[in-house]
């Protein structure tokens, strides 16, 4: 499969900036175009989130879904969800047929950004099936954590995306931690951010398309870019014969780590 990561700001227009990326990605000949966290809307915007917020089949889902209708196109875009009267900081895929196939809210949130405006998602693993891969979702913080990428894994996610709003100085996220997120747990990832000034975040772009080897197929500089990256289902097979991290792991001896105890030993 064919894959585009747009990276750059969202901008005042953000669906005219989806239509513009999504023809060119489309006559690159992108089969999956993937957009950062809350890019709809912008990230760090304040109190704006709670009135921009839209529900899953909202005006922008259903705007996305005739761009991904009209170039026959998956498309995967972080937006602010309201859910009654909770708002959650998502991502939604839309199918190449227009159909909505998944939906991620945010599990681990980060600092009083996402906290004084977010409820955190329960759901861990959300996946599903595109042009024959097992796509699965998190968002920015989340890959920071290798549970959460390993219980994609284990799930059988082929390829993982992440929408994400990193600003610096931690451009070591993006260089260093999401290849290696990518290698241990043989799976693809691409890393979609944002670039320029908002507010007080400079974001520093280096948005990612990883292989299960760790190697980097595609990687963005600091300033707009639009990536493209092939995900080959024989490479993945191979590399995950070859690399048996899955296989040799011993579960029974990892099981304080979701309590917290044994950490004096």
């Amino acid at each position: 499969m064919h894959i585009a990561v747009h990276q750059g700001p969202s901008g005042s227009d953000a669906i005219g900036t989806v239509a513009t990326t999504v023809t060119r990605a489309a006559d690159s000949g992108a089969e999956l175009v993937v957009f950062p966290e809350m890019f709809t809307t912008g990230y760090h915007i304040g109190a704006d989130i709670l009135t921009l917020a839209e529900p899953t089949d909202g005006t922008t889902a259903r705007a996305v879904a005739r761009l991904a209708t009209e170039h026959r196109v998956a498309i995967a875009y972080g937006y602010p969800e309201r859910d009654g009267d909770a708002v959650f900081n998502a991502v939604q895929l839309i199918g190449p047929d227009g159909a909505r196939l998944a939906n991620y809210r945010k599990t681990h949130l980060y600092g009083d950004l996402d906290r004084t405006r977010f409820t955190p998602g329960e759901r861990v693993v959300v996946q599903a099936e595109v042009h024959g891969l097992l796509v699965g979702l998190l968002i920015c913080y989340d890959v920071e954590f290798p549970e959460a990428v390993r219980a994609h894994a284990l799930a059988g996610t082929d390829l993982l995306l992440v929408p994400t709003a990193l600003m610096s100085p931690y451009e070591t996220v993006a260089d260093t931690l999401v290849p290696a997120r990518a290698y241990e747990s043989q799976l693809y990832l691409a890393y979609a951010n944002h670039t320029g000034q908002e507010g007080t975040l400079r974001y520093c772009g280096r948005s990612c398309v990883v292989a299960p080897t760790g190697q980097v197929l595609a990687r963005g500089g600091h300033d707009d870019d639009l990536l493209l990256a092939d995900i080959d289902p024989a490479l993945l097979r191979a590399s995950r014969a070859e690399n048996t991290h899955l296989a040799d792991r011993r579960p029974e001896l990892y099981t304080a780590l979701a309590t917290h105890e044994g950490a004096a030993a």
